[in-house]
């Protein structure tokens, strides 16, 4: 059964998880360019392994970044969308936010320590959210992009390397000033050498996998929260 929380938010069984991301969540095979299976994707293989007592909502969208507008597509500010996507989804137990490989192009002109930065204003707006259950905040979860794959860049690239090698530094400074959770993907694995910026199948399984046993410490028990 479920119930109306305060707010109108309506209390479910399973808990929600609301992955937050760019290309990287929404699954492009660096090689085909083309769309992975819903199973290959790590959400998909993160919902596979939690099983039903979990919900697991995909929002990865090419090219979104942390908080800036794009130049060559609309609608990819991650900061602008993210308040109406928490609303639209509440209520929502957990935020993974997957953001800051697009901000590595040079057309962004930022650095490590600006897309760390910019990461944690994504997770300050979910602490500081009502889209949990009973109108309290979902809990945030920052994770820091792998390293980049070793590969030929173009000029829009070309400063990527370098900053990318810190990215995990400074992530890690972040999360430890807001007293938010982390994931660093570098731990498990990186990005393609294909296209240097995307997760492979073998990439998706490696992040699904340490995302669900980060899920699982967190969480312990997935009891029904209806009272």
């Amino acid at each position: 059964m479920c119930g109306l929380t305060q707010g109108g938010h309506r209390r479910e069984s399973a808990r929600v998880v609301l992955c937050y991301g760019d290309s990287n969540t929404w699954g492009l095979d660096p090689a085909t360019q083309r769309r992975f299976p819903r199973e290959f994707r790590w959400p998909g293989r993160l919902h596979a392994a939690l099983g039903d007592s979990w919900q697991i909502i995909e929002e990865g969208l090419n090219g979104r970044t942390t908080a800036l507008d794009s130049v060559l597509l609309p609608g990819r500010n991650g900061l602008e969308y993210l308040e109406p996507c928490l609303d639209s989804h509440a209520p929502v137990d957990v935020v993974l936010v997957y953001l800051g490989t697009s901000d590595l192009a040079d057309r962004y002109a930022m650095t490590a320590t600006d897309i760390a930065r910019a990461a944690g204003r994504l997770a300050t707006l979910v602490a500081q959210s009502a889209a949990g259950v009973d109108g309290r905040a979902p809990r945030p979860i920052l994770v820091c992009p792998p390293p980049l794959g070793d590969t030929t860049w173009n000029d829009d690239w070309a400063g990527a390397p370098g900053k990318a090698v810190i990215l995990a530094n400074r992530f890690q400074a972040v999360a430890a000033r807001l007293e938010v959770d982390l994931i660093d993907l570098g731990e498990v694995t990186r990005y393609s050498a294909v296209d240097g910026i995307h997760l492979d199948a073998d990439g998706h399984a490696a992040a699904a996998k340490m995302i669900e046993r980060t899920l699982r410490e967190l969480f312990p028990t997935t009891a029904a929260r209806n009272g």
